[in-house]
């Protein structure tokens, strides 16, 4: 049976991160103890940041690994790390990281739900000011 997507446990509020690769392990770590990507995996998100920021504006970090990181991806799944303070992404704020571990073209359907919800100030604030990890998934819910 394949996992959900996003669950609760795959999200933590109020994190106290201090550099890019700092939140990048952290959003990386919550879907390695969640059973949705093997160890190896992390280290392919800090190279795909490397390569081309995960940083999609609007305090928004996508962190997810380079194409060849696919064999390290048990299930497709999220994870959502809202920072307390933000982040500095090569000097662009981050608030929120959504990381993404996917098989497949799995990830592209979930990215367009992401830049959709991701990409109206309303939903940015609604997210970083969220009292509940399920709030969180209600606004994510929202997007058909």
């Amino acid at each position: 049976m394949e996992k959900e997507i996003l669950t609760t446990a795959n999200i933590e509020i109020g994190v106290s991160l201090n550099t890019k690769e700092e939140a990048i392990r952290y959003a990386g770590k919550v879907l390695l103890d969640n059973g949705y990507i093997e160890a190896a995996y992390i280290d392919k998100m800090i190279e795909r940041d490397k390569v081309s920021t995960t940083y999609i504006g609007n305090k928004v970090a996508i962190p997810h690994g380079t194409e060849d990181a696919k064999e390290s991806v048990e299930d497709t799944g999220l994870s959502i790390v809202i920072t307390k303070d933000s982040v500095s992404f090569d000097g662009n704020d981050v608030n929120i990281l959504i990381g993404i571990a996917a098989k497949g073209n799995e990830h592209l359907e979930i990215l367009s739900k992401i830049a959709i919800v991701c990409s109206e100030d309303e939903n940015i604030e609604r997210i970083i000011h969220a009292q509940s990890k399920q709030e969180i998934i209600d606004i994510f819910g929202e997007v058909n």
